[in-house]
């Protein structure tokens, strides 16, 4: 999958003489109000310090991705496809930089993250969409910590209705929402297995675990969305559902 996305970013940045000409990325940690304003929901993992958002700067278009090791980064854009992509600090570099450069080139929209209230109503919306198409007795498994969205959900189906994965030892077996949180190192395949529809944080593309979820929702012909500004180039480049109703 990241060889994929290397080969499109490599071909749009050629096809357009960008590979070698004199550009700056600038990839900058944003601080919380930076990246979703004043909201008065105070659990989101940004604000609680267990992810950073960081910012790619291309000419002016600006891409996004959340990780949790934050890294920045100033070069040309052929630097950052030598980058080989081992571990998450790198992932976010070049997934936002691709998030940048394809919003340059305007091939996508949406790659900055909403605030303020954008978090909760984009939950709401999104919460709705669903419901809407696959019907109110939708069994929903949530891959990601969310608040807003888990707390969405909550109020429009029953506990039962809902499963949620996470890799924070902190949510890890505690209830959220009414809503058991599970080790999603552990029971990703019994979501995906279990649930009718999969919604998952965008994110996953920098931590790794895109490519496991992908499969399982094609082994078990599950309905993937994907959610958030992360997301948003390898979703467009890979032909994935992405779901982000307040980006810009």
């Amino acid at each position: 999958m990241y060889a994929e996305l290397k080969r499109a970013l490599n071909d749009i940045a050629a096809e357009n003489s960008l590979l070698e000409s004199e550009v700056n990325i600038t990839a900058k940690i944003l601080t919380p109000e930076e990246a979703i304003g004043k909201t008065e929901r105070r659990d989101f993992p940004l604000l609680q310090g267990r992810e950073s958002l960081i910012q790619a700067d291309f000419k002016g278009a600006l891409g996004q991705a959340f990780t949790d090791t934050p890294k920045t980064f100033r070069g040309r854009l052929k630097e950052i496809l030598k980058l080989r992509l081992t571990d998450n600090g790198k992932r976010a570099l070049f997934v936002a930089t691709l998030n940048a450069l394809l919003r340059y080139k305007c091939i996508i929209n949406d790659t900055v993250h909403c605030k303020d209230n954008g978090p909760e109503l984009c939950a709401g919306e999104m919460a709705g969409a669903i419901i809407e198409k696959y019907g109110p007795d939708i069994n929903i498994g949530i891959v990601g910590f969310q608040p807003a969205i888990i707390d969405n959900f909550s109020k429009r189906l029953s506990a039962e209705n809902m499963k949620v994965t996470d890799f924070d030892k902190d949510n890890i077996n505690r209830i959220k929402y009414g809503v058991p949180v599970w080790d999603g190192r552990k029971m990703t395949e019994e979501l995906i297995k279990t649930c009718d529809v999969i919604l998952a944080t965008g994110s996953t593309i920098v931590n790794d675990s895109l490519s496991q979820l992908i499969s399982l929702s094609g082994k078990y012909q599950k309905p993937l969305y994907l959610y958030g500004t992360t997301i948003a180039g390898a979703s467009k480049l890979l032909n994935l559902k992405r779901l982000c109703f307040q980006s810009s």
